[in-house]
């Protein structure tokens, strides 16, 4: 019988030669702890996510636009239960993870503690915070636990239909009235640094993103992953014709990159510990969803228990 000793080199073998760590593979404990948060961390935000866009499905000016953000929110919640499902191969029960959301014990993306105050808020979402996801899910495809890395590949997919719906929505009311372009400058004004935040603190201060990133779970670091959003996102702004609110951004010739103002970490500090402007209202929201919802699942159970006697009368 295998030691432990060789248990973690055969582990470290895989992660070294880009193996995938499986689910029924051995892995240290404090790697399945480090997946477990991780992984329930973004599914609650995929969850909680769903909430401020879908206070806009009723109030989107037409049917297309009500179809699509429909559509879009149905994507969100299928993002967590791919992500739910992920965490659980790790051997924590999705009931768990939901309690602790639901205690206000878990932590999610800060990002979605902020109103949606008008509906250009919707197209910054999908611009903005879609446009961050993407730039830190993407290298998640190649994450070295392979449920995590199978279940984001077709959640990129759909976010990259989520951030290009989120732009084509500002590119309409920037091509509008003065009044819609001056709604998409506000809107661009309450995001942007909220999106910059999503990326987590910079690096010195993020505890686990040096062993995050041994363990290959993470292939770049929070502040080289926030440094090419904006490099992306800023070349998008001159298109639109909105303007970026922040007075120190500017293109560094030296460099190559654009430099930026520094980030409020005492407001992301805030509502990362539940003192956002929507922490309440949005936790209620989902706590009252979860409740409301407790007699499909358990029509759901009673269905699944009926077919799975039927079918062993039927073999009996």
């Amino acid at each position: 019988m295998e030691n432990i000793n060789s248990l973690e080199d055969r582990f470290h073998h895989q992660i070294d030669n880009e193996v995938k760590i499986e689910a029924r593979d051995w892995m240290p404990d404090a790697y399945r702890k480090t997946l477990i948060r991780q992984i329930s961390q973004h599914a609650h935000s995929e969850i909680v996510g769903m909430l401020p866009e879908g206070n806009w499905i009723t109030r989107a000016p037409s049917l297309k636009r009500k179809l699509a953000l429909l559509a879009k929110v149905q994507d969100e919640a299928g993002h967590g239960l791919y992500l739910y499902s992920a965490a659980e191969t790790l051997g924590i029960e999705r009931e768990e993870m939901l309690n602790q959301l639901h205690s206000g014990k878990a932590k999610y993306s800060s990002i979605f503690n902020y109103p949606t105050l008008s509906w250009a808020d919707i197209g910054a979402i999908g611009w903005l915070v879609d446009g961050a996801a993407i730039m830190n899910q993407v290298p998640l495809c190649r994450c070295s636990y392979g449920p995590y890395a199978r279940a984001m590949v077709r959640v990129c997919k759909e976010e990259s239909f989520h951030q290009r719906q989120g732009y084509e929505i500002l590119l309409t009311l920037c091509k509008g009235s003065i009044e819609q372009k001056e709604m998409a400058q506000d809107a661009l004004n309450r995001w942007w640094w909220p999106s910059l935040m999503m990326f987590g603190p910079n690096d010195d201060a993020s505890p686990n993103s040096a062993q995050s990133m041994k363990w290959k779970i993470k292939r770049f670091t929070n502040d080289e992953l926030r440094q090419r959003f904006v490099e992306m996102t800023v070349p998008q702004a001159a298109i639109l014709g909105i303007t970026i609110p922040d007075p120190l951004l500017k293109y560094n010739q030296e460099t190559g990159h654009y430099d930026f103002g520094p980030i409020d970490w005492e407001e992301f500090n805030q509502v990362v510990a539940g003192n956002g402007p929507c922490n309440k209202e949005r936790l209620e929201a989902r706590i009252k969803a979860h409740d409301d919802g407790a007699w499909v699942r358990e029509a759901a159970s009673a269905y699944a228990e009926k077919q799975k006697n039927k079918k062993e009368k039927s073999v009996a």
